[in-house]
């Protein structure tokens, strides 16, 4: 598992390496901390990434395909589902990651699949927003995605892992 750990978070590292500074890689530090976390079933580690108070969204389509959104103001579900013990790792590799940063805020915007053990599961976009707290770390407040499972266009270098 740490063989495929490692591989997944080459690929993400390879996609930001050749346009980020120093700054850029710090934003990215609390992203990078939540996907390992998730992919070790640590909730923990998944919840130190984030601040105490946040926002998540899920943007999606129902089963008649209309637009819907599902938002959630707590961590407390999310860290469960992470922590409680399951038979396939989640892996949620990215690409395309755009950073922007005005002060103590940052956006991350990026692509991505998202895995069951070697299953495809849907894929989207990841929209980060983090707080850069006087301790000088970033961490999450706001994190909104979608949802789809069609037109994904998964990088071959991402695809090849999970074969």
């Amino acid at each position: 598992m740490n063989k495929f750990l490692f591989l997944i978070f080459s690929v993400i590292s390879f996609s930001i390496r050749a346009q980020t500074t120093g700054e850029e890689k710090a934003i990215m530090e609390p992203v990078t901390q939540l996907f390992t976390g998730m992919n070790l079933g640590d909730s923990a580690m998944v919840h130190s990434a984030f601040m105490k108070q946040i926002s998540m969204a899920t943007v999606s389509k129902d089963k008649n395909g209309n637009p819907v959104i599902r938002q959630e103001t707590s961590l407390d579900g999310f860290l469960k589902a992470v922590g409680t013990p399951h038979d396939k790792a989640w892996s949620e590799p990215v690409w395309a990651v755009q950073i922007q940063v005005d002060g103590n805020m940052a956006q991350v915007w990026t692509k991505y699949a998202f895995y069951l053990g070697k299953t495809f599961s849907h894929c989207g976009v990841d929209a980060f927003q983090l707080f850069k707290g006087i301790d000088g770390k970033w961490k999450i407040f706001s994190l909104a995605d979608t949802r789809q499972k069609e037109g994904c266009n998964v990088p071959p270098a991402i695809s090849i892992l999970f074969k």
